[in-house]
């Protein structure tokens, strides 16, 4: 491609709501325009590096035995509303009807859908174990897009589902997924971790993250340093130390005014922040929930989602009124004589701590020496607390380390969950009816284009790794009014095409300051510069991630800039 001929409207500046580097740099460089938030068009460049991503992908699903499918991007309410997801998905998604009144939504995910496809296809044993996937752009409202196309509002995504006889059989289908995983992201040239996931939403027993580790990213990972653990915070256990046991005191309330946060009571009453209990006062699915914590920790949300079994958008957090309605007071609520109309859920920690301090539910008063069983009752959950600088990790004894980064791949064991709702079974050696075994598999193709970015780039530009970069090589003509130049540029250009690399030839009648600036930013991984010595077949020859040039003989450059392309692509 001539760049005389390409559209590339870079930018000097990234426009003012652009938050990171990937957003700033895509921006920048032309590969993406903001048509809406959370909506971005993919220009030339741009759309070059998404195939890419989307090759790779396809190329070792393929190897490792799935088959590609597309499936419409607009789903029948009916199929959401066998699963019950219709009204649980929430919020996020994109509904709409037709002109006859019938329901829809936009996808945001589709195992209802691949369910729906297979159910009255796939009748006998004989025809299992089967994997499917697409290349799909999805849909979610999300609350607030942000990190340009890191989460945006419509993006491309990968998904495929697995359908098995049996858990064991599922269980080999989600390795076989694993493995392939691993093999996309690693041609992708993404550094990244693999950890337990939260279910979620999804359902399923058992998930796996792929996470490429950056600054930037949304989601924090914790790990062991010996690499034999590494987990979501979501889902990473929480071994609690207990305080000291002692022996049970008889319950007193204690003026305490203006002590609204467990800092404030702590200080107050010169008990540590581990023995007062600390009160989120929620309302889920409109009823009122009380949950207690040890005062020194951080409730896990995912982890209440989990054991609520109910979706994150139908809890809020209580208003005053709705607080003071149920016989409290904002501030100071505890599980002592509260209303028996709202439900009580404490962390199983809270059950072993001896002589609590409590709210006492009226205006700056709080309960001493409060205990579990003897004072009042609750339903237990085993963890409900956000891992924290300083835990140990239960299964490897060591303390967890902590690293933020992107999700760009996802792995579900669903079982039956999908299945058993919406119908889809099979004729087992018998001739007995079985609900089919499920997992599910997701590739973030766009979000993983931010990723790579989020991890190449310099004060100059982006730096592509060579297997997704929109081309291998540019060819940079100093001057494009010299005859001399452009004609061994155009030289150089006809050769490398022949060999099958992807090249861009700078022939554009620019300053040689305007081609400089904008080779750095759009990241091309190797750089062929024709200027003063082109009488003399002499050209520079230099890599975008070193920029250190090289004076190279025009045919030295050419075999150096083919051999690197094929050894890199190999």
């Amino acid at each position: 491609m001539r760049l005389s001929k390409l559209y590339m409207p870079t930018l000097r500046e990234a426009p003012a709501d652009a938050e990171i580097a990937s957003h700033k740099l895509l921006l920048r460089g032309a590969f993406i325009r903001k048509s809406a938030s959370g909506v971005y068009t993919y220009l030339p460049l741009g759309y070059k590096v998404v195939r890419k991503v989307e090759e790779i992908t396809r190329q070792e699903m393929d190897n490792a035995g799935s088959q590609e499918i597309l499936m419409s991007a607009i789903q029948p309410k009916e199929i959401w509303e066998q699963s019950g997801r219709w009204e649980k998905f929430g919020p996020e998604m994109f509904k709409l009807q037709d002109r006859h009144n019938r329901d829809f939504c936009l996808g945001p995910t589709a195992e209802e859908y691949f369910t729906t496809l297979i159910k009255d296809e796939v009748k006998s044993y004989k025809q299992l174990p089967l994997n499917l996937y697409q290349i799909q752009t999805k849909y979610r409202d999300e609350k607030r897009p942000r990190f340009g196309i890191n989460r945006a509002r419509e993006f491309t995504m990968k998904d495929g589902y697995s359908f098995d006889t049996n858990s064991k059989t599922m269980e080999e289908s989600y390795m076989n997924m694993y493995c392939a995983y691993e093999k996309i992201f690693d041609r992708l040239r993404l550094d990244y971790k693999i950890v337990q996931g939260d279910n979620g939403a999804m359902g399923g027993s058992q998930s796996h993250e792929f996470i490429a580790l950056s600054e930037t990213g949304e989601g924090v990972i914790a790990y062991s340093e010996s690499g034999k653990y590494a987990a979501t915070t979501e889902k990473a256990e929480v071994k609690y130390v207990l305080p000291e046991k002692e022996e049970k005191l008889e319950m007193q309330e204690v003026n305490t005014p203006g002590t609204t946060t467990i800092e404030a009571v702590s200080e107050f009453l010169n008990v540590s922040k581990n023995k007062c209990l600390k009160a989120i006062d929620l309302m889920v699915e409109e009823k009122p929930v009380f949950v207690f914590i040890p005062g020194d920790r951080e409730l896990n949300m995912a982890k209440l989602i989990g054991f609520l079994g109910v979706a994150e958008h139908s809890i809020e957090m209580m208003s005053d009124e709705e607080i003071i309605s149920l016989g409290s007071r904002p501030g100071f609520t505890g599980p002592v004589g509260i209303s028996e109309d709202a439900r009580i859920i404490v962390d199983k920690n809270i059950t072993e701590i001896d002589n609590l301090v409590v709210g006492a539910n009226k205006e700056d008063a709080h309960i001493k020496n409060v205990n579990y069983g003897r004072d009042f009752e609750a339903e237990i959950c085993d963890d409900l607390l956000e891992v924290q600088v300083g835990d140990i990790i239960p299964e490897t004894g060591e303390e967890y380390k902590f690293a933020r980064g992107i999700e760009v791949g996802n792995i579900f064991q669903l079982g039956t969950k999908y299945s058993s709702t919406i119908g889809a079974k099979y004729l087992d050696e018998n001739g007995k009816d079985q609900l089919i075994w499920m997992g599910s598999y997701g590739v973030g193709v766009t979000r993983s284009v931010s990723a790579i970015v989020e991890q190449n780039y310099d004060e100059y530009g982006i730096i592509w790794p060579m297997t997704v970069a929109p081309y291998h090589v540019i060819v940079t003509v100093v001057n494009a009014k010299n005859e001399e130049q452009l004609a061994l540029g155009e030289e150089i250009y006809n050769a490398l095409q022949k060999e099958g690399i992807e090249v861009l030839l700078d022939d554009r009648k620019e300053r040689a300051g305007v081609k400089f600036n904008d080779r750095d930013l759009i990241g091309i991984p190797l750089r062929i510069t024709v200027g003063k010595m082109a009488m003399d077949k002499i050209v520079e020859y230099s890599t975008r991630k070193e920029r250190v040039n090289e004076e190279v003989s025009a045919q030295d450059a050419i075999n150096r800039a083919i051999e690197t392309v094929k050894e890199e692509l190999k």
